[in-house]
């Protein structure tokens, strides 16, 4: 009798890449031959809809976003990853096929490559701190490297060699803890806020301007600001982050609150170290009763589309997971995701009867694809000795 294995390896193949990317997990588990020949090649056809993963109430899921044509309608499936159900996560990033989660506590990381079902955990010598800021890269040897800022300087650590390296800058610009750092290329970029002395009538003094920062993994340094779109002002904006289009572009959103909602996203056309430019992608008006916290988001070029995550509320302020679906000509579509739960701690005492809020942002990794990038895995621990620069 004819067993799995006994199928030639063109017939296996072939039957991979006619399987979704989404179910080839379970299939590598059914034959060892299939599973070795998955980590050594991408299978798996090409799925007709946005798919990656997203953050919901401390847990990181997959998510599958339809876009049909006709009414930029929207049929979202978004399942909890069982490898991580036992972690509580704070913070989510993506870079070639790699996530980089940030456990909730603060008392380590965790890089995960869902494709191969791999895991590495990373503790720090000192502890990391809620307002950290972090990226995840490579240099130009392919080797992936991981991006802590801190109000001391900035860190790096190395995949491979498990080695921590530890900057002490002051920089003539921050970045505000709650912006997430993208990655396209191998570097990482940040919305940040130059520090600029102007001289003039009222003597010197500092002034902010909004910029896009890179860091290179392979001169582990932060290269010049770069201007973005010249609407963009955080001073007059309720929220501003990045997103990745594809491998080749990053782009912008920004949420304007005054007498009405704006919305408007940018993408790049050229990206260099030195250098940037930038064209409108929508702009769209909305009434101010339509609030969106958080923002991340992911665009569709070819349906003009672009879905934003966030939280939305109703008048009880009962909080919703929301995807805000923003298209050309003023088009806007929400879709209730789930019921945000209060994760304040209700039993401690509060003054007054005053019932705390608390809420975790959905936050989604735009541009997911499958990686064959191998992790040393390894038990919890502490990391190696760093060395300073």
């Amino acid at each position: 009798m004819t067993t799995i294995s006994d199928l030639s390896e063109e017939l296996v193949e072939e039957i991979l890449c006619r399987v979704p990317a989404t179910s080839l997990k379970a299939l590598r588990s059914t034959c060892k031959k299939w599973n070795a020949l998955s980590k050594n090649q991408i299978f798996g056809k090409t799925e007709k809809q946005f798919l990656g993963f997203m953050m919901m109430d401390y847990r990181v899921c997959s998510v599958k976003f339809n876009l049909p044509n006709e009414d930029y309608g929207a049929d979202p499936s978004i399942k909890q990853v069982a490898l991580l159900d036992q972690v509580k996560i704070s913070k989510l990033f993506h870079c070639d096929g790699l996530l980089l989660c940030v456990v909730k506590d603060n008392t380590g990381l965790v890089v995960w490559n869902p494709y191969l079902g791999q895991t590495k955990w990373i503790q720090p010598r000192t502890s990391f701190l809620s307002s950290d800021r972090y990226a995840l890269g490579y240099d130009k040897n392919r080797n992936h490297k991981i991006l802590r800022i801190s109000c001391f300087g900035y860190e790096i650590y190395d995949l491979s060699s498990d080695l921590w390296k530890f900057y002490c800058v002051t920089p003539d610009w921050e970045i505000p803890s709650h912006q997430r750092g993208v990655s396209l290329k191998g570097d990482s970029y940040f919305l940040g806020h130059e520090k600029i002395t102007v001289s003039g009538g009222e003597g010197v003094r500092r002034k902010i301007e909004d910029s896009l920062l890179c860091f290179d993994f392979t001169s582990e340094r932060f290269g010049p600001p770069l201007p973005l779109p010249l609407s963009f002002h955080s001073y007059r904006s309720e929220t501003m982050t990045l997103s990745c289009v594809g491998e080749e572009q990053l782009a912008v959103f920004s949420y304007h609150l005054n007498l009405s909602s704006v919305y408007e996203i940018w993408v790049t056309n050229k990206l260099e170290p030195n250098a940037v430019s930038w064209s409108k992608f929508l702009r769209s008006f909305r009434g101010s009763h339509v609030h969106i916290e958080a923002g991340s988001f992911f665009i569709d070029e070819g349906k003009k589309v672009a879905v934003v995550f966030g939280l939305d509320y109703k008048y009880d302020e009962t909080r919703y997971q929301t995807a805000h679906i923003i298209g050309q000509g003023g088009y806007f579509k929400s879709v209730n995701i789930g019921e945000a739960p209060n994760l304040a701690k209700l039993d401690k005492p509060y003054m007054f009867g005053y019932t705390p809020r608390k809420y975790c942002y959905p936050v989604v990794c735009s541009s997911y694809v499958p990686s064959l990038v191998q992790l040393q895995i390894n038990q919890p621990g502490k990391g190696k000795e760093r060395d300073y620069y």
